[in-house]
């Protein structure tokens, strides 16, 4: 009982100090972009960095519902501590984007099940749910490609992508482009599913950066790689 009473008094304080480091402007900001919360996010890493490891804490920040006591909770877990079925009930709960990157790149990558989840995931109804079933996919395009059938990969994303919601579409473009970029006997293929398809072609970007649209995006890099 006096554990569980530390914890409760522990997550208030928290809440109450996430509160404090609200900006009205940075969360007029992230909201454009889907995330409810207006925390700077070096400021809130220097939280977990105080507050290190803390399993059973993290798990009471996300029961909080509070987009930002989420990304706390995200930095101060334990990935590997997570079950299989309890992952897939927090990637459900993941309203905020930057909630769903998180768990994704953060936890669920780090955790043993992230193979089961990623074949679970990959062809689930929620366009947010297969997002991050591609997402681990891109993840074993990059470091573990043996066991992936990438023609059949790339045939999915030829006939699915160009449609697909913004999230999913943005996962499997990603996805597109590490085929591209990590293995160049699929390259051509690639390179040429990006300009009939021209998703993203048109996305603004910013001077000094890479351009999301495939082609662009698997040439740069592979420049870059190539000139080392």
């Amino acid at each position: 009982m006096a554990e569980t009473t530390l914890t409760d008094t522990t997550v208030a304080e928290l809440m109450a100090e996430l509160a404090a480091l609200e900006d009205p402007k940075m969360r007029e900001a992230n909201e454009k972009h889907g995330d409810d919360h207006g925390v700077n996010l070096t400021k809130l890493r220097a939280v977990a960095k105080r507050l290190k490891t803390q399993q059973e804490l993290a798990r009471r920040l996300w029961q909080t519902d509070d987009t930002a006591a989420r990304l706390l909770a995200l930095l101060i877990c334990r990935p590997k501590a997570f079950e299989r079925d309890e992952l897939d009930i927090m990637l459900r709960e993941a309203r905020a984007p930057k909630v769903h990157d998180w768990l994704v790149n953060y936890v669920v990558k780090k955790n043993p099940h992230a193979e089961e989840l990623r074949l679970a995931w990959f062809t689930d109804p929620d366009p947010a749910i297969a997002s991050a079933g591609w997402a681990l996919t891109t993840e074993r395009v990059a470091k573990k490609p043996e066991t992936l059938d990438l023609p059949a990969l790339l045939d999915v994303i030829e006939a699915q992508m160009k449609n697909a919601p913004e999230r999913l579409q943005w996962a499997m473009n990603h996805c597109l482009a590490q085929i591209g970029i990590e293995h160049a006997e699929h390259r051509g293929r690639a390179i040429d599913i990006g300009e009939r398809l021209e998703v993203l072609k048109d996305y603004p970007t910013s001077p000094g950066c890479t351009s999301p649209f495939a082609p662009i995006w698997i040439n740069e890099i592979v420049r870059r790689q190539n000139s080392k």
